[in-house]
């Protein structure tokens, strides 16, 4: 069936965006246009930290209430960022509507940033910064985009430097929630069995005296660099290796095209070319996967696999070597087929799942004002010609434009 979705805008410049479901589940929250790229020069790791906050008290409610809340009812309450956006939203049964959406309001609204909380919650992102340190297979992601957008906020990490966190402090908190988070700045998103005129009516009565502000529009647009080859030494058993490019934006139609490539290399099936190569054939891997993510303006693709310290090279030629393929030979009619039909499927497996297709939604609408169902997605992905994916090879899978980081 096509997806079919409500849409509206209140005074106050809040959208709202909502689709039904079968089930009693709701998944409903808030979508903010702010996340680590919005961070000024001495403020990296302050929008993280501002989404911990928002459970630590408003003005009406200290952390304990706000934690028991939904929990009382048997809901979840859930937070994250990313380079783009913060998303705050719970999950209940339909039942607890009003109660979940007051209470979603009250704390991305109306928090107040107690400095003894703090205090307190400093040390558990301190932690979690040691914690992420310590683990080569999230950090390279990181250390790549660094590299691919040197110099711009889009390559700092999520979590933040210690030097930075120290820093933070209510001030600082309440000057960044200032910019950011207000009406014209969000999206009211509901996934669930709830008629659509009530999440309207509840929302414009529960915001009716939050500023509207304005919609965040100060992004500047990265210019990628092409690192070559860059080791970094870290103390770990395997050598990590990471190779990639800059990819295209969300809003780009070549997406469907790099998205269906991608999955071609090192997407989850354990027939993916890397898999093959890398595991199955040679035996050198454990794991070796290749994503892509697509930002608003810019774009990465990128395979990671860990290896053995003696197996590094013949890993790296290996991977290079499966993009060549793509990049010399166009796919036959029969093996395009076959990778439409399975990225078709793991889409339409993956849209089953609730949570992901409501945040999903709620992303789409906050960066581009619309939104789709998988059928849209299906449609692109059916229209894919060899010639397509072999221009898109060829553009971004050159061995001059390719970027290779290792963890010695």
């Amino acid at each position: 069936m096509k997806t079919s979705y409500n849409t509206a805008v209140l005074p106050n410049g809040l959208r709202i965006i909502h689709t039904q479901s079968p089930t009693s589940v709701v998944y409903c929250g808030y979508a903010f246009d702010v996340g680590t790229r919005d961070e000024g020069p001495d403020e990296q790791g302050f929008a993280h930290f501002v989404e911990h906050m928002l459970f630590k008290g408003t003005g009406k409610r200290r952390a304990w209430h706000i934690l028991n809340r939904m929990e009382n009812v048997g809901g979840d309450l859930n937070a994250f960022t990313d380079k783009e956006e913060t998303v705050v939203y719970s999950a209940f049964l339909k039942k607890d509507f009003v109660r979940a959406l007051e209470l979603l309001t009250d704390i991305v609204f109306c928090s107040t940033f107690p400095q003894h909380e703090i205090d307190k919650e400093r040390g558990v992102i301190l932690e979690e910064i040691e914690s992420y340190e310590d683990n080569p297979a999230e950090l390279i992601f990181d250390d790549f985009e660094d590299i691919l957008y040197h110099g711009h906020a889009l390559g700092h990490n999520i979590l933040g430097t210690p030097r930075h966190i120290k820093r933070f402090a209510t001030d600082r908190a309440l000057r960044f929630v200032k910019r950011y988070y207000h009406p014209a700045n969000a999206v009211l998103f509901v996934y669930g069995n709830i008629h659509f005129d009530r999440i309207v009516r509840w929302a414009e009565r529960l915001t009716a005296d939050i500023p509207r502000g304005e919609a965040n529009s100060g992004r500047v647009v990265p210019m990628p660099c092409v690192g070559g080859r860059v080791e970094m030494k870290r103390c770990t058993h395997q050598n990590h290796v990471m190779i990639g490019c800059a990819g295209y934006p969300a809003s780009d139609q070549r997406r469907t095209g790099l998205y269906l490539l991608n999955n071609i290399l090192g997407g989850p099936g354990m027939n993916s070319r890397l898999n093959m190569a890398l595991r199955e054939h040679s035996g050198l891997v454990y794991n070796v996967e290749s994503s892509i993510t697509s930002y608003t303006d810019t774009g990465v693709f990128k395979i990671y696999f860990g290896v053995d310290a003696h197996d590094v090279e013949r890993g790296v030629e290996l991977a290079l070597g499966e993009l060549q393929r793509l990049c010399e030979r166009p796919l036959s009619a029969y093996n395009l087929t076959a990778a439409k039909k399975q990225l078709i499927g793991q889409v339409g497996v993956a849209s089953d799942n609730f949570e992901n297709a409501a945040i999903s939604m709620a992303k789409t609408y906050l960066h581009y004002g619309t939104c789709e169902g998988t059928e849209a997605l299906f449609r692109r992905i059916e229209a894919l010609a060899p010639t397509e994916l072999w221009d898109i090879a060829n553009e971004l899978f050159a061995p001059t434009n390719l970027t290779t980081l290792i963890y010695r």
